[in-house]
């Protein structure tokens, strides 16, 4: 106990630390928001890729999945990280990076709003991007109380509000800046944490091939009647697989606390940079939690899932390791959960401040600087507190299962703004009335899917499925639509793709004709 205490002693100093050392970066709203646009390509990339990963991923996901596909559960953790963070980048990371400071546009709803002359729509995502994040922050605190419990013996509600207390410090006081350099060392301690974890935990089982050979034994009549289904390639599920993979890798590309780390990256080098790292990054936590969750059934017996839910597989399976290791993964699955709900704070604040009060509720002139950044600071602390009550009350009611809030999350989000951010970046005849039509498809349907689950056909009454379905909608949903309505306006759209072509002129020295 006093080696679990004393780490959570030290990493909690140290972030608060370095909240108090970043409070000159935020001083203004460039800096609160996106630390100047300065940051460089190894702090970007940890912070992309630990807000990718979170409790949710660790806990949830990995439990659930691991224990439904079995090993070929790692081809999400893959799909994760060529899918959502190789191929994200490669696409979407420098004309992301280009555009949005061309355009002086700070959050998503903003980029919106800019490049298709709507302040509608800047209002419109905002709300849903508000409205979205805030079952994904909630299921955050429930996959760490599930750990600290185990660890500790701690009630619930204390983990909960000691976790957003001390990440609302940090936030509040260094802003961007303070995330991004916790979100490195945050990532370090993931990357040490998830490998040794692994290790001990197929050491208890003979090593791989012991708990391969055990996975290959196992059966589930219930699932499937064909042996060692659990352990093959691509498991008793493949569809559903799949369905997993896009919602959790192709989802990236349309979350706003993941498309602003481009916001923020210093250069066009750096990008290259944080394209490798970052997808290195993913191959190990990723693949890493999925591949450990796939062995679950080793571990757990159907009548136990049944009684404690699929979040109890993964800390079932630690809770024979040595204490050392298990403060250790008390410390990984904190530093997961801190990094990502430090992004979803700050771009929900963001997002409220510069995209819904500045110009709507309150003149423009009247939101000088100084002003926006307080409100923004006073916003995370009513995020955070609004996400902790409906923590708890999802905690005490019949809703256990992380993947499900997360699914809802990423399924709205993602299906709403994936396809007109993309096609904005590419596109010039993607249209205002598009972008409307995908907001309103995705938060419909993923509403739906929440409140009427029974009425979808039964391969959509997964969230995890409707998300993907969503997402993939809107890739078709966006070009027909654009093609058949209003085009948008020509000067408008050339100044927004004239940022990518822009003409440099250098001195020369020959100029005798033919010369080249």
């Amino acid at each position: 106990m006093f080696i679990k205490v004393l780490l959570l002693v030290i990493f909690f100093g140290v972030m608060i630390g370095i909240g108090l050392y970043c409070r000159k970066n935020a001083t203004d709203v460039n800096g609160f928001v996106l630390g100047g646009r300065s940051v460089g390509p190894w702090l970007t990339a940890f912070a992309y890729g630990t807000s990718y990963f979170s409790a949710v991923i660790f806990v949830g996901y990995a439990g659930q999945f691991g224990w439904k596909y079995g090993i070929a559960a790692t081809w999400a953790g893959l799909g994760n990280a060529f899918l959502g963070s190789l191929l994200a980048w490669a696409v979407l990371g420098r004309r992301t990076r280009i555009m949005t400071q061309h355009l002086n546009s700070a959050t998503m709803p903003d980029f919106f709003a800019k490049r298709f002359d709507s302040r509608p729509l800047k209002i419109a995502a905002s709300i849903v991007t508000f409205i979205f994040l805030i079952p994904y922050t909630a299921s955050l605190y429930n996959g760490l109380s599930r750990l600290f419990g185990m660890a500790f013996n701690i009630d619930y509600s204390i983990c909960v509000v000691v976790m957003a207390v001390l990440t609302g410090i940090y936030v509040v006081t260094g802003g961007y800046m303070a995330t991004a350099i916790n979100d490195f060392i945050q990532g370090c301690i993931m990357l040490v944490g998830i490998v040794a974890v692994i290790v001990a935990v197929m050491k208890t089982q003979g090593g791989f091939m012991g708990a391969y050979q055990g996975m290959a034994q196992v059966m589930d009549p219930t699932v499937t009647e064909v042996p060692g289904m659990f352990a093959s390639f691509f498991g008793p599920d493949p569809v559903n697989l799949l369905g997993v993979v896009l919602l959790t890798s192709l989802g990236t590309w349309g979350l706003p606390q993941m498309v602003q780390k481009f916001y923020a990256i210093k250069s066009e080098r750096s990008i290259y940079t944080g394209t490798v790292v970052s997808t290195a990054f993913a191959v190990i936590v990723a693949g890493g939690c999925y591949f450990l969750g796939g062995f679950g059934r080793l571990f757990c017996t159907p009548e136990e899932v049944a009684a404690n839910g699929f979040d109890s597989i993964v800390p079932k399976m630690l809770s024979g390791l040595p204490d050392f290791l298990i403060a250790v993964v008390v410390i990984l699955v904190l530093s997961a959960s801190m990094s990502t709900l430090s992004s979803l704070v700050l771009t929900s604040s963001s997002t409220l401040t510069l995209d819904l009060i500045k110009g709507t509720i309150v003149k423009e002139e009247d939101m000088d600087e100084k002003k926006q950044v307080s409100i923004m600071r006073i916003l995370v602390v009513v995020f955070i507190a609004i996400s902790v009550i409906i923590a708890i009350i999802q905690y005490k009611s019949s809703v256990t299962f992380i993947a499900q809030l997360m699914g809802v999350s990423w399924g709205a989000l993602a299906g709403a703004f994936l396809a007109p951010f993309l096609y904005g970046l590419y596109w010039k005849g993607t249209t205002a009335v598009s972008c409307w039509v995908s907001f309103i498809f995705s938060t419909v349907v993923m509403l739906a899917n929440m409140f009427v689950r029974s009425a979808f056909p039964a391969l959509l009454q997964s969230p995890i499925n409707a998300g993907a379905f969503c997402m993939i909608a809107g890739l078709i949903i966006v070009p027909v639509v654009s093609l058949f309505t209003k085009k948008p306006d020509k000067k408008l759209v050339e100044d927004a793709f004239a940022s990518y072509t822009r003409k440099v002129y250098v001195e020369q020295r020959r100029a005798l004709e033919g010369d080249s």
